[in-house]
């Protein structure tokens, strides 16, 4: 039993880059915890995230990612959907930020504040630009040649992965910021209906696979199978899952930035109430002490 539970834990393809970004990220919000209070739902929704990710690029996990189109879907809808959601919905900026050392902190604040920074982030977080590079990077590597490329050469295997990983994170963070337009750089509006936007043509092209009677790539018939499976159920299985999960998962994105805008339209009308009153009380004061 040991040696079972051993083989899934051992990573099928060890990565030194991988190990220690994922624990300098988790040494950063365990030292952020301390310093500021956060909730359980939020380290839940984070440590959730974090997990997804080193099982889905750590673990033996990975090995039937790389030989199943099926289990390689599951991969990437957690990858690029639901792990990344989950740590954008737990907010965790200020709290790595916080478990940074002062000194750290002072050259990220500083960094933050250069020209190349600002040039370099207007384009790496402009929302047209990141929500076509969502889509753009499913659809590529959906592309029958780019996954052979991917499964023969594990550089390209990796970048794909990363891809993923980024271009998930970047992504769910414009949709789920909690701030009005400035400082955000995507209108309320927008966040709400980008989600609907990015999942359609992930629904077309899981259709596509879901229905094809033909084997789209046979790249996994030639690096092994790990299940004894049909071919073309495996590829409808991964079809369903591009076509259904993933786009659960953008829905709930939706309803979150749904719900944030909703919070932003409160927080409004709280404050256009507070200046009324504020108004109100100064006139009638101004009138009160007036002369006759």
């Amino acid at each position: 039993m040991l040696d079972s539970a051993l083989k899934w834990i051992v990573p099928w393809e060890f990565s030194w880059a991988f190990l220690i970004v994922f624990l300098g990220a988790s040494w950063l919000y365990l030292r952020g915890v301390r310093q500021l209070r956060v909730s359980p739902a939020r380290q839940s929704a984070f440590w959730a995230g974090m997990a997804m990710i080193y099982i889905a690029l750590h673990t033996y996990f990975d090995y039937f990612a790389e030989h199943e189109f099926f289990m390689h879907r599951i991969q990437q809808v957690l990858l690029h959907h639901l792990a990344p959601l989950l740590l954008i919905a737990s907010y965790p900026g200020t709290v790595l930020r916080a478990g940074l050392p002062l000194s750290w902190r002072m050259r990220v604040r500083k960094a933050g504040q250069s020209l190349a920074w600002r040039v370099l982030a207007s384009v790496a977080f402009n929302p047209a630009f990141v929500t076509l590079f969502f889509v753009a990077l499913i659809l590529v590597w959906l592309i029958p040649g780019m996954q052979t490329l991917a499964m023969l050469d594990w550089r390209i295997y990796r970048a794909m992965n990363w891809s993923m990983v980024l271009s998930g994170l970047s992504y769910w963070w414009l949709v789920l910021d909690h701030r009005p337009k400035p400082p955000g750089r995507m209108s309320p509006g927008w966040r709400v209906l980008s989600p609907a936007i990015t999942m359609t043509p992930q629904i077309v092209a899981g259709a596509i696979v879901t229905f094809s009677k033909t084997d789209l790539y046979p790249i996994f018939e030639i690096c092994g199978r790990a299940f004894t499976m049909n071919v073309l159920t495996g590829q409808l299985i991964g079809g369903v899952i591009m076509w259904v999960p993933a786009a659960m998962i953008e829905s709930i994105g939706g309803l979150l930035a749904l719900r944030q805008w909703l919070r932003l339209s409160r927080r409004r009308h709280v404050g256009a109430a507070m200046a009324a009153r504020s108004r109100q009380r100064r006139e009638a004061v101004r009138r009160v002490s007036s002369p006759l």
